[in-house]
C-alpha cells in the first residue's frame, strides 16, 4: 500500500468506526455513563477516552453494563494499537528499491548483431550492492498437438551482475541464433502477445536488506531500429551526472 493509504484512510476510518460502534453500545445501555446527558456526542467522546486509555474526567462508567463494554473496548484498543504499530514499523523496516525502468526497450545493431536494449536507473542517493538482473520472454505458442500454451524463456544478458548499482545500467541481450527472439518481427511479437519481463534484486546499502524491482514490456513497448538517448554526461575526468529528463527518450537510427 502507498503511505497515504495507511495513515490517512485506513487508520482514520478504523478509529472512527470503532468509536462510533462503541458509542452505539453505550447508548443501548441507557443511563450508564456518569454526567452524560444521553447524547451520542457524550457516548462518542467517552468511547474515545476509553479506547485511547486517556483516563476519565467528567464522564465515567456508571453501571455494570457500561463496565463490561469498557473492558471489551479496552481490549479492542490494545489490539488496534498493536496492529497499527506493527504496520507502521513494517513500512519503515522494509526498504523499497526505487528503481526506474525505461518506458521502451529498443532493438539496434550492436557488434553486428541485433541487440535488445533497455535501461534502469537507481533513484536513491545510496547504492544497491550485488545487484543482479534477469530477463525473461513470455509469449503464446501452439504445440505440435494444437494446444495453445504460454511459455517462458530466459534471455541471456551480456552483464547481469553489477557490484555497485548507483547511476544507470543498460541491459543488453544479443539476438543470435540461440536467442528465443531470433527471427522475430514487430508483427510476430504482437501476434504472440509477447512480453519482456525484467527482474532486479540487490542489497540496499543503507539498511543491508534485500530489495526487488520488476517491470514488464509489452509488444508495443519494444521498438525496432531505435536507440536509447544518452543520459550520462561527463563534466571532467572525475565527475559525471545522469540526466533523467531524457531517461525514457529514444531516437531512430
Amino acid at each position: 500500500m502507498r503511505w497515504r493509504s495507511l495513515p490517512e484512510v485506513i487508520v482514520s476510518l478504523l478509529y472512527l468506526a470503532l468509536n462510533i460502534g462503541f458509542a452505539g453500545l453505550y447508548l443501548l445501555g441507557g443511563d450508564c455513563i456518569v454526567n452524560s446527558n444521553g447524547s451520542f456526542a457524550d457516548a462518542f467522546f467517552f468511547s474515545v477516552q476509553t479506547l485511547a486509555g486517556i483516563g476519565y474526567g467528567v464522564l465515567s462508567p456508571k453501571t455494570t453494563y457500561a463496565n463490561y463494554i469498557v473492558v471489551i473496548e479496552a481490549i479492542a484498543g490494545l489490539l488496534a494499537i498493536a496492529l497499527l504499530t506493527g504496520l507502521s514499523f513494517a513500512r519503515f523496516s522494509r526498504p523499497t528499491a526505487k528503481v526506474m525502468f525505461s518506458k521502451f526497450a529498443v532493438v539496434m545493431p550492436q557488434n553486428n548483431l541485433p541487440t535488445l536494449m533497455l535501461r534502469t536507473a537507481n533513484q536513491r542517493r545510496n547504492q544497491i550492492l550485488e545487484a543482479r538482473v534477469t530477463l525473461s520472454l513470455s509469449r503464446d505458442e501452439v504445440t505440435a498437438d494444437g494446444h495453445h500454451i504460454r511459455r517462458f524463456y530466459e534471455l541471456q544478458v551480456l552483464r547481469s551482475y553489477n557490484p555497485t548499482f548507483s547511476l544507470s545500467w543498460t541491459l543488453m541481450h544479443p539476438i543470435d541464433e540461440q536467442s528465443p527472439l531470433y527471427g522475430f518481427s514487430a508483427e510476430s511479437l504482437a501476434e504472440s502477445q509477447s512480453q519482456i519481463i525484467v527482474s532486479l534484486s540487490g542489497i540496499d546499502e543503507t539498511v543491508s536488506q534485500n530489495v526487488h524491482a520488476r517491470h514488464t514490456y509489452g509488444a508495443n513497448s519494444i521498438i525496432l531500429n531505435h536507440q536509447l538517448v544518452d543520459i550520462i554526461h561527463i563534466v571532467d575526468e572525475q565527475n559525471r551526472y545522469v540526466d533523467l529528463t531524457s531517461f525514457h527518450h529514444v531516437m531512430p537510427l
